[in-house]
């Protein structure tokens, strides 16, 4: 009977989707671009026509699509193409996972953190691949936000549950544009076998977790995967981003936890390892910094380091503020919307902001509160929005593994010290762009994929 409710429940969701989709060609329309000035009296008609104010009626220079773009180099002589194009770029291999060897057993030694797109996500792929015929696993849990097309993630997900283990896929329907996307895949994952459950209504699920169980000796252990960035074997190769595979208990425990919760409809409300919005990500983060400020107010030094795509959430801006006033050093690197302004005297004076825009999308979220020994190491899913700390659901996990977090920091120290694509913000919002001027020049995402190719090459010179 219960089976039956969720099966009508998740069809009425899901065809309420697709009918929001038809429908959203014939809803309303909230601005009007136009690329260049017209008469007064063309604008006044458009605007009656469509229903809009002159609030609403914005002037670019832009194109109004993109799309053309992709296809420029077809229309070009393969000479000029080559000319206008970036050198080739493959994504190499992990040097502490061996791709011919059971990826599980690996991952039971070390946890292992894999820098897309300067290290492949070929790894995380073939652990899904080995779960799904291993006789051990019993359950694959995933959210999914956004996915390639076509994605060998959903090929194997797809096989483990025809293999009979238990595979459970939180789908959010509503992914911004991918919701068409979204929809034909929870439709492949029903007709394989597997749970499918959709978003919730108050919240969109955003996290990036992935949850392997298998039946041992021991009882069951868990294989955890979380990250910064969606499933998606293509943006995987243009955006930045962080993927930390464990088997710690502790964290698999509870993101299992994380899991009973979403299958229930409901968000979890307390967590000891796992910050998971939107009811224990905020605060917890407020109490770190909180921390800092205690160690500055108490003579030590304070340091707060994070990255993320934006910054608008006004409780924890305004911790940031308080901290930079007690003498806490904060250093944020923002690639986009960022409402706090760094070096304004006599409020922000400690607080220093950069930008990073490249070749490959800044996606990554990391945070780092505290120095040395003591530092707390998480990357997460969330920026410090509103919307991602109290409308969705989210997750930042705990670094733990001694030679992951050096890693980490030296992610984060390259990026900091670019001097070729970091733009400083000025304390009046805007940015200036760094110039090498007498010193070498460093671009951090050249630098981080140099790194990766020597590491990759060592390993096949071995």
């Amino acid at each position: 009977f219960m089976f039956f409710i969720v099966y009508v429940n998740r069809n009425y969701f899901r065809k309420k989707m697709k009918k929001v989709l038809k429908q959203r060609c014939r809803l309303g329309a909230v601005r009007l671009e136009i690329s260049e000035e017209i008469s007064e009296k063309f604008l006044k008609y458009l605007m009656e026509k469509i229903g809009l104010m002159p609030q609403q009626v914005y002037l670019t220079g832009l194109p109004f699509k993109m799309d053309y773009a992709f296809g420029l180099t077809g229309q070009l002589s393969k000479d000029k193409a080559l000319a206008l194009s970036y050198s080739r770029f493959d994504p190499q291999q992990n040097p502490q996972l061996s791709l011919s060897q059971s990826l599980i057993k690996q991952i039971r030694q070390k946890d292992v953190l894999l820098s897309y797109p300067f290290e492949s996500m070929e790894p995380f792929i073939l652990l899904l691949k080995e779960a799904a015929v291993n006789p051990a696993v019993v359950s694959v849990k995933i959210t999914i936000y956004r996915l390639a097309s076509p994605a060998k993630i959903v090929e194997y997900l797809c096989q483990a549950a025809e293999n009979g283990k238990e595979v459970t896929v939180i789908i959010e329907l509503r992914a911004r544009f991918d919701e068409s996307n979204n929809i034909e895949w929870s439709q492949r994952f029903e007709q394989a076998g597997a749970n499918v459950i959709y978003g919730f209504h108050d919240f969109k699920v955003h996290s990036k977790i992935c949850t392997i169980a298998r039946h041992t000796e021991n009882g069951i252990q868990y294989i955890t995967q979380l990250g910064t960035g969606n499933y998606n074997e293509k943006t995987s190769r243009l955006y930045t981003d962080l993927s930390y595979i464990t088997a710690r208990d502790e964290i698999g425990e509870e993101a299992l936890q994380v899991f009973q919760a979403l299958m229930l409809g409901e968000t979890v409300d307390h967590m000891s390892v796992l910050l998971v919005a939107p009811h224990c990500l905020q605060d917890k983060l407020i109490d770190m910094i909180d921390g800092e400020i205690s160690k500055a107010k108490a003579g030590q030094k304070g340091l707060i380091r994070l990255k993320m795509n934006s910054l608008t959430d006004k409780m924890l801006i305004d911790k940031l503020v308080e901290a930079s006033q007690a003498g806490v050093q904060v250093e944020m690197i923002v690639r986009g919307i960022c409402c706090l302004r760094g070096g304004v005297p006599g409020l922000t004076d400690n607080v220093h902001i950069i930008s990073i825009v490249g070749r490959f999308l800044e996606h990554s979220r990391i945070y780092i509160f505290g120095d040395g020994d003591a530092a707390r190491y998480y990357i997460a899913s969330a920026d410090w929005m509103t919307r991602n700390t109290l409308r969705r659901v989210e997750v930042a996990t705990p670094i733990l593994q001694d030679d992951v977090k050096r890693r980490i920091d030296h992610i984060f120290d390259v990026m900091w010290h670019d001097n070729v694509q970091a733009r400083d913000q000025q304390p009046d919002g805007s940015y200036t762009r760094r110039y090498p001027g007498t010193q070498t020049p460093l671009a951090s995402q050249n630098v981080l994929y140099d790194e990766a190719y020597r590491m990759a090459k060592g390993i096949k010179e071995q």
